[in-house]
């Protein structure tokens, strides 16, 4: 009679983390690079504008990657679905420039909720408008950043963020996302 096989040691599935994808959308040079650099603890080899174009002309031209890690909240237990202690954020970095908006329609199609990034003082600009609209089509949930607001002087900050928030808050009032934070 033959040997029965040898034994397998019974290696543990590796767990992967709950993960949700942003999109981080904005009119060209409202810093939606650096929101995603300052967050990000995982780069992929096509976030934070690495491609040589991206360099040469000073702006995101393609979608970049890159994620970073939180606790999986205590609100969100493991089920059959998934058997994880982490939630992780993958960012989609979307050019914001009007030429590339195939572009990011292509990172829309993926993604979960979307931050939207606002330059404090510039306010909603043309791009920012298309890609609320592109939010509103893509996904339920949102996410307002202003971004620059180091760029104000600090005794003049407080009140040119509350004017942003208004005008802001206005502009979203007929839209799906008029609750966002």
């Amino acid at each position: 009679a033959a040997a029965p096989p040898p034994k397998k040691k019974d290696k543990p599935e590796p767990v992967f983390p709950l993960n949700l994808n942003v999109g981080v959308m904005g009119h060209v040079d409202s810093g939606k690079t650096s929101v995603v650099k300052a967050l990000s603890t995982t780069l992929s080899t096509a976030s934070l504008d690495k491609a040589p174009e991206s360099k040469a002309r000073g702006m995101t031209l393609d979608l970049g990657f890159s994620s970073f890690n939180v606790p999986l909240p205590d609100h969100v237990k493991p089920g059959p679905a998934f058997d994880a202690d982490e939630l992780q954020f993958t960012l989609v970095d979307c050019p914001g420039h009007a030429s590339l908006i195939r572009t990011i329609i292509g990172g829309a199609q993926i993604i979960d909720l979307m931050v939207l990034v606002v330059d404090v003082v510039k306010g909603m600009q043309t791009q920012t408008a298309e890609c609320l609209v592109i939010g509103e089509i893509t996904t339920d949930d949102l996410i307002v950043c202003f971004n620059k607001v180091d760029m104000l002087p600090e005794a003049e900050r407080a009140d040119a963020i509350a004017k942003a928030t208004k005008r802001l808050r206005a502009q979203l009032a007929t839209s799906k996302f008029r609750d966002a934070p």
